[in-house]
């Protein structure tokens, strides 16, 4: 990955600042993009004092034209593009039923369409470079969580189309992974959305034992490198996938279980 230009948007903090330290250590040039400027320059003055070779670009995904400037800003910086890490993301915690639908509209707008513009900006370069292009997806892609309705239908749209990507370009040199980790340290869902559409403030999860940032970082650095397909990160995750497609039912009652459970759980 030395002197590879890597893309990473969502990259101020969580996974995507762990992702510009691990690629960053390795010699990539990394540009980073976040919506709050203040915060995006705290965390590129953190890396550069790392050594790092890191330039910061205030962007919002889900605006498809700050997605076609991301890409300027690269070229004009760095002159090239080889990776593009679609890491933005947002979560949201209510029930359906409760829930006011221009959130899952936020969600979606973030989630999948931001990856949607970054990816068809960001392509042409990729493609003359045969580099990467990697979506973090999550477990809630392949089996729906109670509670998280938008969050985990446009993870399945993220995979449906990262499936799609990878079989269009499968003999024009581009790798293409759908990265799923599981429960990870963040403060993803302290920026969960509730019914209406405010930040929860909270995690309502114990965050001590889960997967940290910096290892899950760690793993899809070495997926890219191996130009891995798909990756999923936890013996969990793998479980629930495997026993979703062949014991649905059942997991139903486990996965209902399980976030019921939860701190303040929606479910009544």
């Amino acid at each position: 990955m030395k002197d590879k230009v890597v893309v990473i948007t969502g990259g101020s903090s969580g996974i995507g600042k762990a992702l510009a330290e691990v690629f960053g250590r390795k010699g990539s040039l990394v540009l980073i993009t976040g919506r709050n400027n203040t915060e995006l320059q705290s965390t590129v003055s953190v890396l550069r004092q790392q050594g790092i070779q890191v330039h910061g670009f205030q962007a919002d995904v889900s605006v498809e034209g700050d997605n076609k400037k991301m890409t300027e800003e690269a070229l004009r910086v760095f002159g090239r593009i080889d990776i593009l890490i679609n890491n933005a993301g947002i979560t949201m915690r209510a029930l359906f039923q409760d829930m006011d639908l221009n959130v899952i509209k936020t969600v979606m707008g973030i989630n999948f369409f931001g990856v949607l513009y970054a990816t068809q900006a960001c392509l042409p370069e990729i493609l003359k470079n045969k580099g990467s292009i990697i979506g973090i997806s999550s477990i809630a892609g392949y089996r729906g969580l109670p509670g998280r309705s938008g969050y985990s239908a446009s993870k399945f749209a993220l995979i449906g189309f990262l499936e799609t990507l990878r079989t269009e370009l499968l003999y024009q040199g581009v790798h293409v992974l759908t990265a799923c980790p599981g429960f990870t340290a963040s403060n993803t869902r302290k920026r969960a959305l509730n019914s209406s559409g405010k930040e929860q403030g909270e995690s309502p999860r114990d965050e001590s034992d889960m997967m940290s940032a910096e290892e899950c970082a760690e793993r899809i650095y070495k997926a890219t490198v191996r130009r891995q397909k798909i990756l999923i990160m936890t013996n969990q995750g793998k479980l629930t996938v495997l026993l979703n497609k062949f014991a649905s039912g059942f997991m139903d009652k486990i996965v209902y279980k399980t976030m019921a459970k939860e701190p303040d759980s929606p479910f009544r």
